[in-house]
């Protein structure tokens, strides 16, 4: 029923000049321009002041710089008793109807009003920190991942120094290794010098305890056994001569 109004409203536009072609054209550019994303303001907790229960202050606030403050009433009243003096609206029995139905519903609302706004306010206080407890709890978890996190890459940070002392301890472990062996390398060079060293004085000393030998059963050999008793002889005379000259000096 609305959708067929608005078409109607449309063609009617369209056919009367190009006020009305302009206004269907903004009215299309705002129908099918992009969602904004600015956020949305939030909803009031509670409604504007209103006068009598029913009347926006606004209303009375707009009107005051033109009519003063007995403009609203005048303005209300004149067009009460022009729609009753117009017939626009004929009081019958479901005016008095509407206004017990009314005076009812007003009763209901100043007695049982506060009663049931305070048992609203519980139930929407009740569900307020039930959200705000799963918005502390979410945010806590939240804060708790992002200190992990942060921890997570003081750790990433730290495991390239790391790498690098293992890369360091490596590094000596080849060095020790290789110092070991070359040391190995070292002594066992050095104990087959010193055998070769040991080899050469051991022929040294064979050879000289083999001439020795040589020369000493040479020499014994050449001398005759009338050499030997001229040689014992003299030694006898020696020391017979040595022995008086030491018993003359003793004497002396």
């Amino acid at each position: 029923m609305l959708s067929r109004l608005v078409f109607l409203s449309a063609s009617s536009l369209k056919g009367s000049g190009p006020i009305g072609a302009g206004l269907v054209q903004a009215s299309r550019s705002l129908q099918t321009s992009s969602q904004s994303l600015a956020p949305v303001p939030p909803l009031p907790e509670k409604g504007g002041k209103v006068r009598h229960g029913l009347f926006p202050d606004e209303l009375f606030q707009l009107l005051y710089p033109k009519t003063g403050v007995t403009g609203p009433y005048m303005l209300g009243t004149g067009l009460l008793v022009y729609l009753l003096s117009k017939e626009i609206y004929v009081i019958n029995h479901e005016t008095f109807a509407a206004a017990s139905i009314g005076a009812v519903i007003i009763y209901g609302v100043k007695k049982f009003g506060p009663s049931v706004a305070a048992f609203a306010d519980k139930l929407n206080e009740e569900k307020v920190a039930k959200a705000q407890e799963v918005k502390d709890l979410a945010m806590s978890s939240m804060a708790q991942a992002i200190e992990d996190e942060k921890k997570e890459q003081w750790r990433a940070e730290g495991r390239a120094m790391l790498f690098d002392a293992k890369r360091n301890n490596v590094a000596m472990l080849l060095e020790t290794n290789y110092r070991e062996r070359l040391h190995m390398v070292t002594n066992e060079v050095k104990r087959r010098l010193d055998y070769q060293i040991a080899l050469q004085h051991l022929h040294r000393r064979m050879e000289q305890e083999h001439m020795i030998n040589w020369v000493e059963k040479n020499v014994i050999s050449s001398i005759t056994p009338q050499q030997e008793k001229e040689s014992i002889a003299k030694c006898i005379a020696d020391l017979k001569a040595l022995a008086k000259t030491t018993q003359a000096k003793a004497t002396v």
